[in-house]
């Protein structure tokens, strides 16, 4: 086994000990490279390798149809085997892709020495499968292998092996189900990644709002401010273990940056009345803000290194919530210039600013998916409020969720998810929960968070 030392907060840094590729235990078995014997596995984001060649399935027809998966209980002797495998289920599951068979249908030792009865994997209808094993390394250490196989055509498309700390199980879960997805879909996972979004808790006149991060599936929470002062707008740096944010520290709201490993916090916008709705650069070497002043409110560039402020727009009108687009070329934004709240596209340096939305209504927060083809927004009109999705030219727009109060919406980073915050009437005011949901409208799902949820913002992978 080859292990690699990688920087701290890598994927596999956090990890610990690195990955492995198995050898195949039967002649239809291949290593994760194609190859016939033992590889070291490359220093890859998923922690595994990839064949290479096209997909196992085509992901137009898992939309249509999720592609059933069989996974198989992990031989076990650290006590972790069976939550393992239960994270890997619901992840796959989440994605709506996937669809995992009851372990109540499989048939007893359908696993034969680390290859399976093919057979028995058929008769369920299993496309893929999952097996693998946790043992006890030793020194509270947990040696994780899994095997992932194509059922159809009876061969071992991945096998990793990875030592990690004990009380790190539920990450390698995420990142095997990241391999799996990859394998099978032909594209990157998006499980093992974070969420930074504001806990809400007190009362409606008397609200306490927290800045707070979570593993996109509400698990691993962490409340990073206090509550003493309002925080609202996280955002995920790109490229850093750093989120940007507002907060009412004084009489003004201003824009603060969070150091995640020190858990330091510097105050990085102070313009204007207000400086508000902080969205890093692609690069995560500067931010775009809103700074209110004069009765309007204009777009500004503010290099984190201290090269100062750059305003993109002027304050004759409202111009608010900017994001870039992946390649940092363009920046989409909300803005009243035209009457009432509309989108606009503009180049990075503030040119050439261009209408994208003409529905019958406001529309605002709009967020470029990292995959570049579409934007998410917020949409309110006598209809109520709904989350929609347009190309960034302005075509193809479609509505994917309604409700009484939906908001705040953001990209997984594979782009094939949105995560927003769902609001409800209640008797004492509202709640306000997070929800994912699929770019195609369908597979919304509540995120479990210990308190009520709002202002989500995805960040990348943990690689």
């Amino acid at each position: 086994m080859t292990r690699f030392k990688l920087p701290p907060f890598s994927r596999r840094g956090i990890i610990g000990a690195g990955a492995a590729t198995l050898i195949g235990p039967s002649a239809f078995a291949q290593s994760m490279l194609g190859g016939g014997g033992a590889t070291p596995a490359p220093a890859a984001p998923s922690g595994g390798g990839s064949s290479g060649g096209d997909p196992a399935i085509n992901v137009s027809g898992a939309q249509n149809q999720p592609i059933p998966i069989a996974i198989a209980p992990f031989e076990d002797t650290s006590g972790t085997g069976a939550q393992i495998t239960s994270v890997i289920g619901s992840d796959l599951t989440h994605s709506g892709l996937f669809r995992a068979l009851d372990q109540s249908s499989f048939v007893p030792n359908s696993v034969n020495n680390g290859t399976p009865v093919w057979q028995n994997w058929t008769l369920l209808g299993a496309q893929g499968l999952v097996t693998g094993s946790v043992t006890d390394a030793g020194g509270g250490q947990l040696r994780v292998e899994f095997r992932l196989w194509n059922v159809q055509q009876q061969q071992q498309l991945q096998g990793t092996a990875y030592t990690t700390t004990a009380d790190n199980w539920r990450r390698i879960a995420h990142i095997i189900a990241d391999s799996v997805y990859q394998q099978m879909i032909g594209e990157k996972g998006y499980f093992d990644s974070r969420v930074a979004y504001i806990s809400e808790t007190g009362t409606t006149t008397s609200p306490i709002r927290r800045l707070a991060v979570m593993d996109y599936d509400g698990a691993n929470n962490q409340f990073l401010t206090d509550g003493s002062s309002m925080a609202i707008s996280p955002q995920y740096n790109p490229v850093r273990q750093q989120l940007a944010f507002v907060s009412f520290q004084g009489d003004n709201p201003r824009v603060y940056l969070f150091d995640l490993q020190s858990g330091s916090t510097r105050l990085v916008g102070a313009y204007g009345d207000m400086t508000i709705g902080p969205r890093f650069s692609p690069d995560g070497n500067s931010l775009l803000m809103s700074v209110s002043k004069n009765g309007g409110s204009a777009i500004v560039k503010t290099d984190l290194s201290g090269g100062g402020m750059t305003e993109l727009t002027d304050y004759s009108s409202i111009n608010v919530t900017p994001c870039y687009s992946p390649d940092g070329s363009q920046i989409v934004f909300n803005s009243d210039r035209d009457g009432n709240q509309q989108l606009f596209v503009m180049g990075a340096d503030g040119s050439g600013a261009k209408r994208i939305s003409f529905g019958p209504g406001r529309y605002a927060e709009p967020c470029w998916s990292p995959r570049g083809d579409l934007i998410t927004y917020t949409f309110w009109g006598s209809g109520g409020f709904s989350i929609g999705v347009m190309a960034p030219d302005g075509t193809g727009e479609r509505i994917l969720t309604q409700g009484f109060l939906v908001e705040n919406s953001t990209f997984c980073p594979n782009g094939r998810v949105i995560m927003f915050d769902r609001q409800s009437p209640t008797a004492g005011g509202h709640d306000s929960r997070l929800v994912t949901i699929g770019i195609d409208g369908f597979n919304e799902q509540m995120v479990d968070t210990p308190t009520y949820g709002s202002d989500p913002s995805w960040g990348p992978l943990l690689a």
